[in-house]
């Protein structure tokens, strides 16, 4: 493995930096972006059970918002209640923001990664081109080592820019269907609460 580093060329370095970087961040959004982290079943349950009980104090506004990105929203609607709904509504949409762009958080490394990663290739590959035309041009035609040598810096590049571009598009696309589906979900739990709390539906 080590040959096919060292025969790729120092462009394969950046490769396999933007490959570590990119497993790093795969890893740490499925770590972050589990529904039962940022969904959990039951909470506006839980704050319409608070509500009906007179106990929605700061205390239990301030562990609704460490709870979880969907408390912090329904934590910053709820410290707006006693005004009006439209203000409530406003804190909720301001919120979400703020979640949205933690969702989002590294997903644009990713996709830059995805991008570049074979324009990488294709430099290398370009490098290792002119490096075997140069060496036609000194030596000619009749050391075929020469010629292998630039030659496999072109095919080696190529394909480790590929092998790291092509997984990390895939994630980036796949964590982007996932935040979107998550920012749904918290979108309908912070509607259900404030219909329950203004007594438009049933808990």
């Amino acid at each position: 493995m080590l040959d096919i580093i060292r025969a790729g060329g120092w462009i394969v370095w950046p490769i396999i930096l933007g490959s570590v970087l990119a497993m790093a961040i795969i890893g740490e959004r499925f770590w972050a972006l589990q529904r039962k982290k940022v969904v959990p079943k039951g909470l506006v349950a839980q704050v319409w059970k608070w509500a009906k009980e007179g106990k929605l104090d700061k205390q239990r506004l301030n562990l609704l918002r460490n709870n979880s990105p969907l408390g912090r929203i329904l934590a910053a609607g709820l410290a707006n209640k006693p005004r009006n709904r439209d203000t409530m509504k406003a804190s909720i949409e301001e919120a979400s923001g703020q979640v949205i762009h933690d969702l989002e958080k590294y997903l644009n490394t990713l996709g830059t990664i995805a991008e570049v990663a074979p324009l990488l290739g294709l430099l290398g590959t370009v490098a290792g081109m002119i490096r075997m035309f140069a060496a036609v041009g000194e030596v000619g035609l009749g050391n075929p080592m020469v010629l292998s040598s630039g030659l496999s810096e072109a095919l080696i590049t190529t394909a480790a820019g590929l092998t790291v571009a092509i997984p990390a598009f895939i994630f980036y696309r796949y964590f982007r269907g996932v935040v979107d589906e998550l920012v749904l979900s918290m979108e309908q739990e912070a509607s259900k609460m404030i219909n329950i709390l203004y007594g438009e539906r049933e808990q």
